[in-house]
C-alpha cells in the first residue's frame, strides 16, 4: 500500500504515519462493507484528515470509486470511473465554489453518487471530512441519513459501499447519536510509538521527545503548532486561550468547576455538573465528554488509556490535548488577578 504525503507545516512534507490499526479496519470495511455510515469523532488536530486522505487513496487502490468532500479546504474530488459523472460533477463543483456555495455542493454529491450508483455495480466509497460545518449542525442527521440512504435503498445492486465522515464538534456527536442511523466511533491522538516517529522526522534542534508528549499528548496539530512557534509553548497556549475565547467574564462564572476540572477531566461527569458549561466546552472543542469504554472494538485505531492525569483523561471526560487544559488553566489565573 502506497502511503500518501502530507504537509505537516510549509516546506515540510511526511509520510501518513502510523495508525496500523485504523488501516487495518479500513480494510475490513472494504472487504464486507459499512452497515451505517461511520461518523469518527475525536480531538481537533488528532489526525482524522490524514486518515481519511490514507484512506481515500487505499480505497482507490483496492477499487473503489471514491467521492472525497472536504468542504473547509474547498476540496471536492470524483475518482470515478465514468468520465460523463466525473466531469459533470467536477463543473458543478467549479460552479458552485465561485458562489461559495459549499453547502450546496456537499448535498449535491449524494445525488452524484445515487447517478454512479444507477450507472454500474461497483465498489463505492464516500468519505466526508467535517461536512457539518458547511451544512450546518441542525441538517447534520439529515444529512447523514441521506448516506444511509445510498446503503440501504440504493439505485442498484453494488458490490460494496465504504461510508466514512469526520466531525470535531462534541454538538454534531449528539445530534447525530440521537438517531441510530450511524455508527459513531471516537479517534483519540497518536499512541506514544506513532508520535515517536513523527516527532523524529522534523528537522533541526527540537525538546526532549518526552517533554513535547507531554504538552501535546500526541496530537500531530500541537506539535505542528510548537514546531512552527520554535517550540515556544507559551506562545501556542496563548493563541488557544484567544481561539477558545477564554474570557473573564466565562472563567469567573465556570470558575469552581474548571478549577476541579484541571485537575481532574471527570470532576464533569459529576451529577451536579453543568450541562450548559459541558456544552460550551464541547462547542469550543476543549473537551470530549462521555467517553467510550477503552475496548478496541469502539474506537478508530488506539484507544487511549482510561486515565492519565498527566494528559488530562479521566475515565470519561477528556481535555482534547494537555494544552488546551493548560490554556485553560492559565484563564483562570489571569481572571483572578485582573
Amino acid at each position: 500500500m502506497n502511503k500518501v504525503e502530507l504537509k505537516f507545516a510549509p516546506g515540510l512534507w511526511m509520510e501518513f504515519t502510523n495508525r496500523d490499526r485504523a488501516l487495518k479496519q479500513v480494510e475490513e470495511w472494504a472487504e464486507k462493507s459499512t452497515w451505517r455510515p461511520v461518523v469518527v469523532f475525536g480531538p481537533e488536530g488528532c489526525g482524522k484528515t490524514a486518515l481519511l486522505l490514507q484512506t481515500s487513496a487505499m480505497l482507490r487502490e483496492l477499487g473503489f470509486e471514491v467521492f472525497y468532500l472536504h468542504p473547509l479546504e474547498r476540496k471536492f474530488e470524483a475518482e470515478v470511473d465514468l468520465p460523463d459523472i466525473k466531469s459533470e460533477f467536477m463543473r458543478f463543483v467549479e460552479r458552485a465554489l465561485g458562489e461559495n456555495a459549499l453547502g450546496r455542493i456537499t448535498w449535491a454529491a449524494v445525488d452524484f453518487i445515487r447517478k454512479l450508483q444507477k450507472a454500474r455495480q461497483g465498489k463505492i466509497a464516500v468519505i466526508a471530512d467535517d461536512v457539518f460545518q458547511a451544512i450546518g449542525l441542525d441538517a447534520a442527521a439529515a444529512y447523514v441519513k441521506a448516506l444511509l440512504n445510498l446503503i440501504e435503498y440504493p439505485e442498484s445492486r453494488y458490490e460494496k459501499i465504504v461510508v466514512l465522515v469526520t466531525t470535531s464538534e462534541g454538538a454534531s456527536r449528539r445530534e447525530i447519536g440521537r438517531h441510530r442511523w450511524a455508527h459513531l466511533a471516537p479517534m483519540w491522538n497518536m499512541s506514544m510509538e506513532g508520535f515517536r516517529q513523527l516527532y523524529e522526522r522534523i528537522p533541526g534542534p527540537k525538546p526532549p521527545f518526552e517533554e513535547v508528549w507531554r504538552w501535546t499528548g500526541g496530537n500531530p496539530d500541537m506539535l505542528r503548532r510548537l514546531y512552527e512557534a520554535s517550540w515556544n509553548v507559551d506562545k501556542v497556549v496563548t493563541a488557544v486561550a484567544r481561539e477558545k475565547v477564554l474570557s473573564s467574564p466565562f472563567v469567573a462564572r465556570w470558575r469552581g468547576w474548571l478549577e476541579q476540572a484541571v485537575e481532574n477531566p471527570d470532576a464533569f461527569w459529576s451529577p451536579e455538573a453543568s450541562e450548559e458549561l459541558i456544552d460550551a466546552l464541547e462547542e469550543k472543542n476543549l473537551i470530549i465528554y462521555n467517553m467510550y469504554e477503552r475496548d478496541p472494538y469502539f474506537w478508530v485505531d488506539q484507544p487511549p488509556p482510561e486515565r492519565d492525569p498527566e494528559l488530562g483523561i479521566g475515565k470519561n471526560a477528556a481535555w482534547q490535548t494537555p494544552i488546551h487544559r493548560e490554556a485553560v488553566r492559565r484563564a483562570l489565573m489571569e481572571a483572578a488577578t485582573s
